[in-house]
């Protein structure tokens, strides 16, 4: 299990608790410190000095998907699984997803998650489940659309033979893991969905959707292009063109409210159509028949421009 650490004191505590509690005991917990310049590294080794299985990783700060990709590489076990050091989990977390992959024959095995809104300690169930086993192609339908399994890192365990064998990691942006996701559940043969919530996700107002940026929203929408190029590059675009376009109509809706959100923090609304228009252009471009020569190669440009340089900037249109 990899959790990836940084400045969570007020948080990570628990979540190491929570994985010490685990009903299921064969396995062990690396916590990558990604220099945190709080007490986190004190916690973490202070965990692992009293638990055997916890191991720690103190590196320089780079970033989540850095974190992440250090403990992968770390990883011996024959499944892996993420949880975010901000969150905590059910005691039964591993034993139901692992139940769930062996009984199953199943290379992942996904569970649904409470948003746990930490402000008024308030708990909410993500409402749009399913459940079964599912063929690689009904798990690649449901995940593309994003509503029923959502290409969330960290509410599912994995073979770990998935990321080793087809050399994939998670890319250094926001949004790593819907631009992961779908190329881990292409190699599956079998996905399980328990429909069941053993994943609490803090929902703080340092989250990356409580603090939406420019640079995230791009990160958004680089992350729905990487989606589209991933499926082109395997020959697969073809096959969920339809899962995949439901994906730009939610992208479309999201990136709109995103944008809103934006420009209504920075009290700027100059611009605010004139970005709306380019999230629009570039989905219409990521869902084309054929994508341009700068997508297939990766060189995505930046969609949405900062309030800020749009004030400054009254040319842009």
């Amino acid at each position: 299990m990899v959790v990836p650490v940084y400045n969570v004191e007020k948080y990570v505590g628990r979540c190491l608790s929570s994985l010490v509690g685990q009903t299921f005991r064969d396995f062990e917990v690396i916590a990558v410190n990604d220099g945190s310049p709080d007490s986190s590294p004190e916690i973490l080794h202070h965990f692992a000095q009293k638990y055997g299985y916890i191991r720690v990783i103190d590196q320089a700060n780079g970033g989540l998907s850095r974190a992440r990709n250090a403990g992968m590489a770390a990883a011996r076990g024959k499944y892996i699984a993420f949880v975010d050091s901000d969150d905590y989990v059910a005691p039964t977390y591993l034993e139901e997803l692992r139940r769930a992959c062996v009984d199953n024959d199943a290379d992942i095995a996904c569970c649904y998650y409470y948003f746990h809104f930490i402000e008024n300690d308030f708990l909410f169930e993500y409402p749009f489940r399913c459940k079964g086993v599912f063929s690689r192609e009904e798990a690649m339908d449901r995940l593309l659309r994003d509503v029923q399994i959502q290409s969330l890192a960290w509410n599912k365990l994995y073979r770990r033979s998935l990321f080793a064998e087809g050399n994939i990691a998670f890319p250094p942006m926001s949004f790593e893991d819907m631009a992961t996701t779908s190329r881990v559940f292409a190699r599956a043969r079998r996905v399980a969905v328990i429909d069941r919530p053993l994943y609490y996700y803090n929902q703080r107002p340092s989250s990356i959707l409580a603090t939406m940026n420019a640079n995230k929203i791009n990160d958004y929408l680089h992350a729905v292009a990487m989606v589209r190029i991933s499926l082109e590059k395997n020959g697969l675009f073809g096959k969920y063109r339809r899962s995949y376009n439901a994906l730009i109509r939610k992208a479309c809706g999201c990136c709109y409210l995103y944008v809103l959100k934006l420009h209504g923090e920075k009290k700027c609304m100059r611009g605010c159509m004139a970005n709306m228009r380019r999230v629009s252009r570039a989905l219409r471009h990521y869902s084309a028949d054929e994508l341009g020569s700068r997508a297939v190669l990766g060189q995505l440009p930046d969609v949405v421009a900062a309030p800020e340089a749009l004030e400054k900037d009254y040319s842009v249109r």
